[in-house]
């Protein structure tokens, strides 16, 4: 049997590293969820990951027996020189943070950001982001990088399973970083990817009081202060600022008492607007800055369903997104708000354009940003 399970495991390692096209440690990935002897590649083309052909992504299963698989681990590779845009803003579900409410089981579905809380960045992060499940690592390719190189590259590794350990979040990190080294070097990038720290602390889910807000959030406790609460969000869940952090989310979101309190206050038409935010579509709201080389990949979906990659230098509104934009450090940056549709219609163009130049205002003040473009008081009018 032990013969069979060094066989096995040789065999799938193998796989593992066909499978992802020689980017990832195969033993590392066979170490996650406490190790074991078996795991196979997807027999689908669509995952399984070619460097010649960007972008991608591979996807490694756990065989649990003759015929049964579990997931285990993907890696995705994401570049900015293509016609779709690298981050999305917007309220789709993939940006979604919250789980829907099923009846009794979930009576405050804003209180954890259970379905995708804010990343947190690695170091300083110019390293990347990290999430309690996955790992993003990012590369600038510089001067002296081939001319099919991307400008930007992301490579993240992601369980593919529930209750990721402490070690197994380490193990992510360690595969994102060495994937991402080996991709830059086969595909002509010179970059320059900054070492792992010892530790990545467990990224919080649960969301606070918003009039004690603080790190990226700590702009909005202040607009509570000087404005007062109407019916604004009374919950946040901030990330730490970091100057050299080229990402910087804020998320906002309505516990059930002040959805109670905006509902009073709402004519009989819009009370549907509150009940669905008890359960199907919470009320929230995101911040987040681009800098350098990710404010020109960013984008959101139109209501005809395609997608728009926003211009940099440009300011304007569109399909419940709001963009501004201004020049950091010489770099261009983006500044953005999200919301959520039902919230939208509540807050209206009014509330939510004095919302986004408070935190525009802030944000470029604190990064010491100049030639700040907003959007034009037309573009806040209702469609």
């Amino acid at each position: 049997m032990t013969v069979d399970d060094i066989r096995d495991r040789a065999s799938s390692e193998r796989d593992i590293s066909a499978t992802c096209d020689r980017l990832v440690s195969p033993a590392a990935v066979m170490d996650l969820q406490d190790g074991m002897v078996r795991a196979k590649g997807s027999d689908y083309d669509g995952s399984r990951l070619d460097v010649g052909e960007l972008p991608g992504s591979c996807t490694v299963y756990k065989v649990l027996g003759p015929g049964k698989t579990t997931g285990l681990f993907t890696l995705a590779v994401r570049g900015s020189d293509t016609s779709e845009p690298l981050y999305r803003i917007g309220d789709n579900s993939e940006l979604e943070p919250f789980r829907a409410s099923h009846g009794s089981q979930k009576p405050d579905v804003t209180a954890i950001a259970d379905r995708r809380p804010e990343p947190r960045p690695i170091g300083d992060g110019t390293l990347g982001r990290y999430g309690n499940w996955y790992t993003t690592i990012r590369a600038e390719c510089g001067p002296g990088s081939r001319a099919t190189a991307p400008k930007l590259l992301n490579v993240t590794a992601r369980a593919d399973y529930e209750d990721v350990s402490a070690a197994d979040r380490e193990r992510l990190a360690r595969i994102a970083r060495s994937a991402a080294a080996e991709l830059t070097e086969r595909i002509g990038c010179q970059t320059r990817l900054p070492a792992l720290p010892e530790h990545l602390a467990p990224v919080p889910s649960g969301l606070r009081p918003a009039q004690a807000a603080n790190e990226s959030c700590r702009w909005f406790a202040r607009h509570l202060e000087e404005r007062g609460q109407g019916g604004l969000p009374d919950r946040a869940l901030a990330v730490p600022a970091r100057d050299a952090y080229p990402i910087e989310s804020c998320l906002l979101a309505v516990s059930p008492d002040q959805v109670g309190r905006i509902a009073d206050g709402l004519h009989d038409d819009d009370r549907d607007y509150a009940s669905s935010a008890l359960t199907h579509s919470p009320w929230w709201l995101r911040t987040v800055s681009y800098f350098g080389a990710e404010a020109r990949t960013v984008g959101y979906e139109d209501t005809g369903g395609e997608s728009k990659i926003i211009k940099a230098g440009t300011a304007g509104h569109a399909s419940g997104v709001w963009w501004a934009s201004s020049i950091c450090d010489g770099k261009p940056a983006l500044h953005t708000l999200s919301s959520s549709y039902t919230y939208d219609n509540v807050l209206g163009p009014q509330t939510l354009s004095a919302l986004f130049r408070t935190y525009v205002d802030d944000i470029t003040k604190r990064r010491g940003c100049t030639h700040v473009a907003y959007p034009e008081a037309k573009e806040f009018r209702a469609p």
